[in-house]
């Protein structure tokens, strides 16, 4: 049986464990964003273009094969990395090179930045490169946004209509 001095001083030592805890469950105040900060999000998943083009075997080719083994298409599986930048007013707050995932390379890449930002009035311009074998960028998008205190401004590409969505 636990006598009375040990009892005590565990409930001491719970109230000061407790005490910290409701301490620091109120301060140091945490702030985000100040009011003078909006963020803007890039998500995006996206998988680039094949690195080389399907080569079509000729009928040589074909012949020299085990039939269990005669495709017509060689199509290598290898995609290219995705390379994606969002300036604001001409300025980079986003400059990224994404390989992609997997044993071949040829998964999507999923990217997910947030960078804080002044408010105000900007020109957010977005470019990205999926296709190895293109120079310069693939997809291209331009738009004057107003960004207010605390605002969040997500970017995402949806790979259905080949555009940039700012939400």
């Amino acid at each position: 049986m636990p006598s009375a001095k040990r009892l005590i001083l565990q409930l001491v030592n719970y109230t000061l464990f407790m005490g910290l805890v409701w301490y620091f469950s109120f301060s140091p105040q945490y702030v985000r964003l100040t009011p003078e900060e909006s963020m803007i999000t890039l998500a995006l998943s996206h998988a680039g273009k094949p690195v080389q083009e399907c080569h079509r075997k000729s009928q040589e080719e074909l012949a020299k094969l085990p039939p269990n083994m005669r495709v017509l298409e060689d199509c290598p599986r290898e995609r290219s990395p995705v390379k994606i930048e969002v300036l604001m007013d001409k300025n980079p707050v986003i400059d990224d090179v994404v390989d992609p995932p997997g044993l071949y390379k040829d998964q999507g890449v999923d990217i997910y930045k947030s960078v804080k930002v002044p408010t105000g009035d900007h020109e957010i311009e977005i470019r990205m490169n999926d296709n190895i074998r293109v120079k310069g960028a693939t997809h291209h998008y331009r738009k004057s946004v107003s960004l207010e205190s605390a605002q969040l401004l997500v970017i995402q590409f949806n790979s259905g209509q080949n555009q940039f969505v700012i939400r």
